[in-house]
Order: C-alpha cells, then structure tokens, then sequence
C-alpha cells in the first residue's frame, strides 16, 4: 500500500515539472511579450500573418497587413504569436 502511494506521488511530481511548469512558464513569457508591445512593432499573428501595430487598446490592437496602407484589421492581443522590435534582427 505504502508502494502504491509513492509511485502515486512520483507520477504526479513528474506531471508537474514535465507539463504544468513548462506550460504556465510559457505563458508568463507571452503575457510579458504581449504587455511590451507598442506601436510600430512588427508582429506575427498565430495564422502567419506579418504585420505593424498602428493602435492598441486593453485587449484589442489594429495591425496593418502589407504594403496597403488600406488594409488594417482589428484584431486581439491573444491572436498575436511574436512581436519584434523595430531594429531588432
């Protein structure tokens, strides 16, 4: 029995440094990386689409798509996979 509720706690030990660390980690990287977004930076959205920031609210942001200075989309902060700095390589 005593075996039993070891092997029990080792499963779950490992679950946590192998999946829930890792995974709250990477979401502390993004929240920070979303947070120090500003104008003017150059985004990848999680579709693949390259973008510049031209406005930001609390939740929301309008990237311009391309050369078309016609072509700005609403969209959320959430949908934003990486941000790149302007000269930044």
């Amino acid at each position: 029995m005593m075996l039993m509720i070891v092997y029990i706690v080792i499963i779950g030990a490992a679950m946590y440094f192998f999946a829930i660390r890792p995974q709250k980690k990477e979401q502390k990287r993004m929240a920070a990386l979303l947070a120090s977004m500003e104008v003017g930076d150059t985004v990848v959205t999680t579709s693949g689409f390259y973008g510049v920031v031209i406005d930001i609210t609390d939740e929301d942001c309008i990237v311009e798509f391309g050369s078309n200075k016609n072509c700005r989309i609403p969209m959320r902060k959430a949908a934003i996979a990486e941000v790149e700095k302007p000269g930044q390589e």
